[in-house]
């Protein structure tokens, strides 16, 4: 009798690990995301919380975009929301099938898009976001920040997230995790702290306009050099 071995399954890419937790969030229920790094270290995030009308510190960045803003990243569509709701033009863009679906349930206009791919308005956006981490899209920090210095308008303004000053900034393979679940593929992500953003600013034709806290969260505005 030969014996059959059954091979162990794949993990489930991080974007699936992703969507599961929105559709949880979705249904109202409590959501715990586990980013692990590159070196192990464990990030738990209350992804539920993207899900809400308004978190503490967003008031400032939304202050900051008086014109047409795209929001990268958008998740489930909380901050175009709000700034539909202020009277201000504004397009989220988010590679997360199950986010899209609930940022336009909620009213936000929203793409299912790559950043680093084809997007209306390149070129001519007033303000762009980079909120909740998302300085860790594709996990080249400086990459990404050029990126966005294309699709802003000359005078146009980057309005970005930071880990807080003292934090590891780190670029590399990371792991998704949602509740009890196992841990996902590897995907690129990268964190960038407030007091290493000159750096990778300089590097990307970029100049530090102005850098402000909220209910504990770090930001800075980024414009032409």
């Amino acid at each position: 009798m030969t014996a059959v071995t059954t091979a162990p399954a794949a993990a489930p890419s991080a974007l699936a690990v992703f969507d599961a937790a929105m559709r949880r969030a979705d249904a109202g229920r409590a959501v715990i995301l586990t980013v692990m790094d590159d070196r192990g270290t464990e990030r738990r995030i209350d992804a539920a919380a993207w899900c809400r009308s308004h978190l503490p510190g967003d008031q400032g960045l939304l202050a900051r975009c008086a014109g047409p803003t795209l929001d990268v990243g958008c998740g489930p569509g909380r901050l175009t929301r709000a700034l539909h709701r202020l009277g201000h033009p504004a397009l989220g863009v988010d590679v997360s099938a199950a986010a899209v679906r609930l940022a336009r349930a909620r009213g936000a206009t929203v793409l299912r898009r790559d950043v680093f791919g084809p997007l209306p308005g390149t070129g001519g956006w007033r303000h762009l976001l980079l909120a909740d981490g998302n300085i860790g899209i594709g996990g080249e920090p400086e990459a990404l920040l050029r990126r966005c210095r294309e699709l802003l308008s000359h005078a146009g303004q980057l309005h970005v997230e930071l880990a807080p000053p003292g934090t590891r900034s780190w670029s590399g393979d990371a792991r998704l995790r949602h509740q009890a679940g196992g841990p996902s593929a590897p995907f690129r992500w990268a964190q960038l702290a407030a007091d290493d953003l000159a750096g990778a600013a300089d590097a990307s034709a970029l100049q530090i306009l102005d850098t402000w806290t909220e209910a504990n969260r770090w930001f800075a505005t980024l414009g032409q050099a």
